[in-house]
């Protein structure tokens, strides 16, 4: 997927690459996502398409239009590089899904979404490994080593929640959509955590001490990850606070807070850790209080930047998808018929949802014990969605499954290209079946409370973009009467909270800024909004108040 110049895969004519070539390519690729913008909007009110379903489409029509120009030569117009995507796509995506996320419902869940996102995504790592150590050599794919087998593991754990994000509602499911939406990045997390620690131990030398060694090296990254991004957070927004950025220009402000995020996802990259982890829980601090220590119109600024910059990463990676699911060479090399990589794709299929199977019940079960008599349950309707969500595999396993069985976009040898191909399968097969049903599952099992339109479009411009961070602390309610059994297990987690938020109150946010603590400088547009008329004073004078 890198714009690599020189690397253009559409030849009209047989002449060698030149930088005129590659903006042509690049060119063609923005006008086709203008397309996807375009088609998803005018498809927004389907109840069986989302801006994914969209995006693969126009990308295998695109791919069919070039396969045709090229004479079976091409389908592509840019060449993939999982680089390029783990460098430039996916820090957007996750930066901004824990920057937009509604901190309350997060943490008031988070054991739960710890239990779905770590451990249940070991347990589907678990089965989905010893599943294809059983039955890959009956589907005769070739000669695959355990560590291989091990990388098809972390490659089809990691989900892709994004088109039932799609069609939940925040405010109507709050519960369901922090439980889908922090499974997914957690285990979007522990997925490449788990994959770069394969990728780091001596496989073929697999006894007890290297599984300790890869136990050790998970929970390092996991730990280092999530530290460094809260460091990089809190240090953004003691730079701010201290330096008064809005005394001169909110530029600055803007550019040093997209400039921090992306900085402690390279330093993560750079240190051999989770860019993962390190951006999302950067994202989460970033907002709980670097975000309330710039103007208002910083704030209105870096929310449309972020969600704008997501948006058009992910539209990016569903069209390369849609294209390079045509592409003939690996199809050709992978075998002379479809018939092994789909059946393969069926197995890996059917071991996913036995994965999903094996932890989303028996760990909801788990996780209904621990809630208190004031707070809901897991149905089990929402476990069923729960586990549909978590059917759908993306960019993360398409980009996982590159790194390892290509170079640089390509591979000579036909194992690779059986597993390249059946990801590609998966994925396309996943996101728009499984997505195309998402709508009406939902809407049958959870269905939508009448007026919830009406209330919506009556809602302010500024609601949707400040409604998660500043009603965003992190509050746990009032404490109920409890079985012992629930008083055992939620008695750890409402100690923490408690305390957290004395601690926060006292000593964090005084130093740091944050709500209720945004820091006044004379002559700065925070002091004109406050004192001037109009709607930006309004919003701040009443998050003083606060």
């Amino acid at each position: 997927m890198g714009l690599d110049l020189g690397a253009i895969a559409l030849k009209y004519t047989g002449l060698a690459v030149s930088d005129h070539g590659s903006i042509v390519a690049i060119t063609m690729f923005i006008a086709l996502l203008c397309g996807c913008i375009v088609f998803g909007h005018l498809l927004e009110g389907n109840r069986w398409v989302n801006e994914s379903t969209t995006a693969l489409v126009l990308g295998l029509i695109t791919g069919g239009v070039i396969l045709l120009c090229t004479k079976g030569v091409n389908s592509r117009i840019l060449i993939f590089s999982e680089d390029i995507f783990f460098i430039y796509l996916l820090p957007p995506i996750i930066f901004n899904a824990g920057f937009q996320v509604k901190k309350k419902q997060f943490f008031r869940n988070f054991a739960t979404i710890i239990l779905f996102g770590a451990a249940g995504t070991l347990i589907s790592f678990v089965i989905i490994t010893l599943g294809a150590m059983g039955l890959f050599s009956k589907l005769d794919v070739g000669p695959l080593e355990l560590g291989d087998y091990l990388a098809i593991g972390a490659i089809f754990s990691a989900t892709d929640s994004v088109c039932t994000l799609q069609v939940l509602n925040q405010d109507e499911a709050p519960l369901l959509y922090s439980l889908v939406f922090g499974e997914g990045v957690v285990n979007d997390a522990t997925s490449v955590v788990l994959f770069n620690a394969i990728q780091n131990i001596d496989i073929n030398h697999f006894d007890v001490f290297v599984l300790l060694q890869f136990i050790g090296k998970f929970l390092y990254l996991f730990f280092t990850s999530t530290v460094l991004g809260v460091a990089a957070g809190l240090l953004s927004a003691y730079i701010i606070k201290k330096l008064c950025f809005a005394r001169h220009s909110t530029d600055r402000e803007v550019a040093i807070m997209i400039l921090m995020a992306y900085l402690s996802y390279m330093l993560s990259m750079l240190l051999d850790l989770s860019g993962i982890l390190t951006v999302f829980f950067c994202g989460i601090v970033m907002s709980h209080y670097t975000w309330h220590n710039v103007t208002e119109s910083s704030r209105v600024t870096t929310k449309h930047t972020f969600a704008t910059l997501s948006f058009i990463a992910e539209i990016f990676l569903f069209l390369y998808v849609g294209m390079d699911a045509l592409d003939i060479d690996k199809w050709k090399l992978a075998s002379s018929s479809p018939k092994k990589p789909i059946v393969l794709s069926a197995v890996i299929l059917g071991l996913v949802m036995v994965g999903r199977v094996a932890f989303v019940f028996p760990l909801s079960f788990v996780s209904n014990l621990s809630k208190k008599e004031s707070h809901p349950k897991i149905s089990f309707n929402q476990q069923v969605i729960i586990w549909w969500a978590g059917l759908m595999r993306g960019a993360v396993s398409i980009a996982l499954a590159y790194n390892k069985f290509t170079t640089s976009g390509h591979t000579a040898v036909r194992v690779n290209a059986v597993m390249i191909t059946s990801t590609i399968i998966v994925v396309l097969f996943s996101t728009m079946v499984f997505g195309l049903l998402t709508k009406p599952l939902i809407n049958l099992l959870v269905p939508p409370r009448p007026g919830t339109a009406a209330d919506i479009s009556s809602q302010s411009f500024l609601d949707p973009l400040t409604a998660s961070l500043l009603g965003s602390d992190f509050d746990v309610g009032q404490l109920t009467p409890q079985t012992n059994l629930q008083y055992l297990l939620t008695m750890p987690t409402r100690s923490v909270h408690r305390v957290w938020r004395k601690f926060d109150d006292k000593f964090m946010r005084p130093m740091l800024g944050g709500r209720g603590f945004v820091p006044f400088v004379p002559g700065s547009p925070i002091e004109r909004s406050v004192h001037g008329p109009g709607l930006l004073g309004t919003v701040t004078e009443a998050e003083d108040r606060s």
